[in-house]
């Protein structure tokens, strides 16, 4: 194994593989309903990233839906995935995530959030699930870089990841932190003050994710204009395996982003999920091989 992957840690924890339920909260976002902004990074789609969900039911109907097509011995993870699934009062969050736990089979429950959605008692809520099922928090850093930041409006600096790193990990939840290659302007010197950022931070997990352009987003925009052009195939596979190399201890919950091909501005590479992952693993064994 070339290194430590969801997959395999999943199955050696529990036995096998799991189902992800992917879930719509029904939540927005401070960067989006005018707390901090309009619209969201720069990237987002409309959806954030919630385009393969159906958001028109309910959670406890989205949950028995994906559970309707899961065996009885399945094992479930309950993802609230897209927006910011800790942005809402206490006796909200809490509501919406009961509904979601409803059924054994589900053994974790995975939230997606900013780190400036997180405090000490939004963390004391995520911990009380700790004697039902096993918790993590997802947090979109992206990047270290605070200049980067600023260009892709992400709303907070990177002290703030930090900051909910150790408010989680001081109530034993783990984390999963999202970094991006690709983003404008960026080049080697900025993955590396990320991949630093990460090591400082104690997160369990890591989700690399390549920059695609979305139809309709500000990056579109920028793309379409030319102020913007997408990472290429090459430099992606070589950056992202460079990543994967420095983090041994991390878990690796994913190599490569997927954008839906209805929405799919650029770069065209992004479609071909498999053959990216493939030159990954194969750049990867050879810097290990060196």
């Amino acid at each position: 194994m070339l290194y430590k992957n969801l997959s395999s840690y999943l199955k050696e924890k529990y036995g096998g593989r799991m189902k992800k339920i992917c879930i719509d909260g029904g939540f927005t976002c401070p960067n989006r309903d005018g707390t901090l902004g309009i619209g969201g990074c720069i990237y987002c789609s409309e959806r954030g990233s919630g385009e393969h969900i159906d958001a028109s039911v309910s959670i406890k109907d989205q949950v028995q839906r994906a559970l309707a097509n899961a065996a009885d011995n399945d094992k479930c993870i309950a993802y609230f995935q897209n927006f910011t699934n800790t942005y809402a009062p206490i006796s909200v969050l809490k509501a919406r995530y009961d509904a979601a736990l409803i059924d054994s089979r589900i053994r974790i429950l995975a939230i997606g959030t900013r780190p400036d959605c997180i405090d000490g008692d939004i963390a004391d809520l995520i911990a009380s699930y700790k004697d039902r099922v096993d918790v993590w928090v997802e947090l979109g850093l992206q990047t270290a870089s605070d200049k980067t930041a600023e260009i892709i409006n992400r709303g907070y600096k990177t002290e703030k990841y930090l900051e909910a790193c150790s408010i989680l990990h001081s109530r034993g939840i783990p984390t999963v932190t999202h970094i991006m290659i690709g983003l404008p302007g960026e080049g080697d010197r900025e993955l590396e003050e990320t991949l630093d950022t990460l090591d400082l931070s104690g997160t369990w997990g890591v989700k690399i994710h390549s920059v695609y352009v979305a139809k309709g987003t500000r990056l579109g925009k920028m793309c379409l204009e030319g102020s913007y052009t997408p990472i290429s195939r090459e430099d992606y596979v070589r950056r992202a395996a460079y990543a994967i190399s420095r983090l041994p201890e991390k878990v690796i919950h994913r190599i490569t982003g997927d954008c839906p091909k209805e929405l799919l501005l650029a770069p065209e590479w992004n479609t071909d999920k498999n053959g990216v992952i493939r030159d990954i693993n194969e750049r990867l064994s050879a810097i290990l091989s060196e």
